[in-house]
């Protein structure tokens, strides 16, 4: 990219737009804005590319440190009201291509909806778009030891809720 070649553009959006879209639709409700943050990352990662630092190949981390941002900034424009899972659903089936792939993102999400960002923000990355420790801590910004307890805490923060609600 860096030279001005038009394939690696190409090449990096093929590689990560699936991926990156599916993290925007996490953090925005809407399909089509979700559309729209995941189309303005790339085309801020092109914008941007010359900033970029990390390791040759290691796109992962500024990709996602680039959507969330996106995401942010669309999030404080158009503030969302929160979706029931059902609602979600028949949208999400459309545009993915398993069922269950679709559910379970859903069900992620509804889950660590009552989580801090902060707690959140780990969990989403590791489970939902399955970075590794390594990549989250350099997505976020974070210490690796951070990034862990952040995942533990949310995690039993989780399982608390979720021992409340079977004992209803």
């Amino acid at each position: 990219m860096k030279n001005g070649d038009a394939g690696a553009v190409e090449e990096l959006i093929e590689m990560f737009y699936d991926e990156i879209l599916r993290y925007c639709r996490f953090h925005v409700p809407n399909p089509s804005l979700a559309e729209d943050a995941a189309q303005e990352t790339f085309l801020k990662v092109i914008r941007f590319h010359d900033h970029y630092t990390g390791s040759k190949g290691k796109w992962k981390p500024f990709l996602y440190q680039i959507a969330a941002n996106t995401c942010i900034d669309i999030g404080r424009k158009n503030r969302f009201s929160d979706v029931s899972l059902e609602q979600m659903t028949e949208e999400f089936a459309c545009a993915e291509k398993g069922y269950e792939n679709v559910r379970s993102a859903l069900t992620l999400r509804q889950l660590t909806a009552d989580l801090p960002d902060h707690l959140r923000e780990p969990v989403l990355l590791k489970y939902g778009q399955d970075l590794t420790l390594r990549e989250i801590a350099q997505t976020l910004n974070l210490p690796l030891r951070t990034v862990q307890s952040r995942l533990r805490a949310a995690l039993k923060k989780l399982k608390e809720a979720y021992s409340e609600h079977l004992f209803r």
